[in-house]
């Protein structure tokens, strides 16, 4: 920091307050003292800034399906939003979730001298044995919060819901479902919501398929779907299986949307140009991301841990996949 500041012609002082981007410092002056950091090839001492400033100036993402459309667009929000408040961000990829799992990454994280961690869509939170550093900020992203965590999450139930009344609305008697993973709560949330709207209009509620996100899981319910002649509307709890279900109906000859209407979740960028295009429900997953960031930063910047829930609203997207159901004979 000496020679940055003999280069510059400034103070050490000086120097301190640029490599802590502080804004009491004339533009000039902050430029000549990054030539000079530049030049020496000078960078600040994390540690030793963390023990003034209070902050590592690094956040933590743990993410159990990093290859899932919505997790793999939130942590990029997350990203930038943590780029933008001039964070950067350690990331801890989870393939199964287990308690010793959930320590592990918060330990891995916690040595790597991170400020807060976001935790995308995990199951664990509601183990009452599952204990994470107290002096830890910490947000959920697309999760239940069993613990005291703040949360961010789409109404899944709304989002559900307006979807599946379009398609009673259409007259269609009843919607079957092809749901997500047994332990996914995004999933379990849309199955709970299809089966309360249908029981709320009076409609019958059919068995349930599940898959497992992929576009082959949904290929396969869809085979079967498709040697049932009273099924009329499908309703994919995500867009990846929704595909897979137009292409079994496709190769049964049940036509979409006249013989069938299939509709699925999320919005994907593809979902308009699947064939025909998809009706589904749009999520901002950039949104989501974005809040969870200011959740975390508010913990880290008050040490609070405060509970505090924020709901996005999803929207409804009608495309030519769904239509009114064949005349009966």
């Amino acid at each position: 920091m000496a020679e940055v500041a003999a280069r510059a012609g400034v103070s050490s002082q000086t120097v301190s307050r640029v490599a802590n981007n502080h804004d009491n410092v004339d533009e000039n002056t902050r430029a000549k003292v990054l030539a000079a950091m530049q030049d020496l090839g000078y960078r600040p001492n994390s540690a030793a800034r963390a023990l003034v400033t209070g902050r590592f100036g690094a956040l933590g993402v743990v993410s159990f399906d990093v290859g899932a459309h919505g997790n793999a667009r939130t942590l990029a929000a997350i990203a930038d939003a943590a780029r933008e408040a001039g964070f950067s961000v350690n990331f801890m990829g989870v393939r199964v979730q287990t308690e010793a799992a959930v320590r592990q990454a918060f330990q891995h994280l916690t040595l790597q001298s991170v400020d807060g961690i976001v935790l995308i869509e995990s199951q664990m939170l509601d183990t009452p044995s599952l204990h994470l550093p107290p002096t830890m900020p910490v947000v959920v992203a697309d999760g239940d919060t069993g613990h005291e965590y703040p949360n961010v999450d789409f109404d899944q139930a709304r989002g559900t819901r307006s979807l599946v009344r379009h398609l009673l609305d259409l007259g269609h008697r009843t919607v079957h479902h092809v749901a997500g993973p047994r332990d996914s709560f995004a999933a379990r949330r849309r199955s709970e919501a299809w089966e309360r709207t249908l029981v709320a209009a009076d409609a019958p509620v059919r068995p349930t398929l599940y898959g497992d996100w992929t576009t082959e899981s949904g290929y396969l319910a869809g085979r079967t779907l498709a040697q049932d002649p009273n099924v009329t509307a499908v309703f994919a709890a995500n867009d990846q299986m929704a595909l897979g279900i137009l292409r079994a109906m496709h190769e049964a000859g049940r036509r979409i949307p006249d013989g069938v209407s299939v509709a699925g979740f999320d919005d994907v960028p593809e979902a308009r140009f699947f064939e025909p295009p998809l009706t589904t429900v749009h999520q901002d997953f950039d949104v989501v991301g974005r809040h969870c960031v200011t959740l975390l930063l508010e913990q880290i910047e008050r040490r609070e841990h405060a509970p505090r829930r924020l709901a996005v609203e999803p929207t409804l997207v009608v495309r030519a996949s769904t239509a009114p159901p064949p005349a009966r004979p």
